[in-house]
């Protein structure tokens, strides 16, 4: 069994963390959605649709968590969560991955030229700001506020804007959506500082939550949380973006959808981070077939 974790596909699927891609598959998936009024792209668009899938799980998400995984070693190793990590094992040596990191890059550029020279820039920003979160010396992840602002942007609106642009231009992506994807995924971050915060405070890696504390990150997380709901409600009772058939289900889930994001993220663990995103796929799919029914 150890031979098999340790074959080089089977580390760079571990290094790439397979469970992450939802995060940037799903937002972009209600992009195809808003810009198509269908479930799937048109055939047409289809050949892009699977590259771009390839392009924000495996590739993105490789080439980005191998660079923080050489900048987050020393939290890594004293963060029981990170104990099976490749390079904390030892299974993957610091010169192997950065190796890795420039192969995955270029293969995620290379690939995203076969969907538009558009999604090439967007892919090329993320990855700009994969190394702005973890490289010396902006490192934003250890800037309070930043860490908590290039995570919502990346998966809040660029993910969104990508699956959009696989059938319409980028710049017609709407912008009320880009500020409820931001709100909801800001919300979603932040207590994932808290769940490392013993790891981080330990190595000296100033996140939100080791700035902000455990409590004032959870305030802040039910405010955004709150916000895009209330957001989102706006647009529905205004007709615009959300249908307005969406309206009454929204009024009666919010109080749920909040109450179990407080509840969820006191004291944060990935688990129950996963129950709060399961939770909040229930109105996302009752949108999505608002959405598409009328069409």
């Amino acid at each position: 069994m150890t031979g098999v974790l340790e074959r080089p596909t089977a580390l760079l699927v571990a290094v790439s963390r397979p469970w992450f891609w939802p995060v940037s598959w799903v937002p972009a998936y209600m992009g195809t959605v808003l810009a198509s009024h269908s479930w799937l792209p048109a055939a047409q668009d289809a050949p892009r649709a699977v590259v771009a899938l390839l392009v924000l799980g495996p590739l993105i998400w490789g080439a980005v968590l191998a660079q923080n995984d050489l900048y987050d070693l020393p939290s890594d190793l004293v963060n029981p969560r990170k104990a099976s990590a490749p390079l904390v094992t030892g299974a993957v040596s610091a010169q192997r991955l950065r190796r890795w990191y420039r192969m995955i890059a270029l293969a995620a550029v290379g690939a995203a030229m076969f969907v538009g020279p558009l999604f090439v820039l967007g892919v090329a920003g993320v990855l700009a700001l994969g190394w702005a979160y973890s490289v010396p010396p902006l490192r934003l992840k250890t800037r309070p506020g930043w860490d908590v602002a290039v995570n919502a942007l990346v998966v809040g609106v660029v993910s969104p804007a990508a699956g959009w642009a696989i059938s319409r231009p980028p710049w017609e992506f709407p912008w009320l959506f880009a500020v409820i994807g931001l709100l909801f995924a800001a919300a979603l971050y932040v207590p994932t500082t808290v769940t490392d915060l013993a790891a981080d405070r330990g190595a000296g890696c100033t996140t939100f939550a080791v700035r902000f504390g455990a409590r004032f990150a959870h305030r802040l997380g039910v405010a955004l949380w709150g916000a895009g709901l209330a957001v989102s409600m706006l647009c529905a009772w205004l007709g615009v973006l959300v249908p307005r058939s969406t309206l009454v289900p929204q009024l009666i889930m919010v109080p749920v959808l909040l109450a179990g994001y407080a509840v969820l993220t006191v004291r944060p663990t990935i688990t129950k981070m996963a129950a709060v995103s399961i939770l909040f796929g229930i109105p996302t799919i009752g949108f999505a077939l608002a959405y598409i029914g009328p069409a």
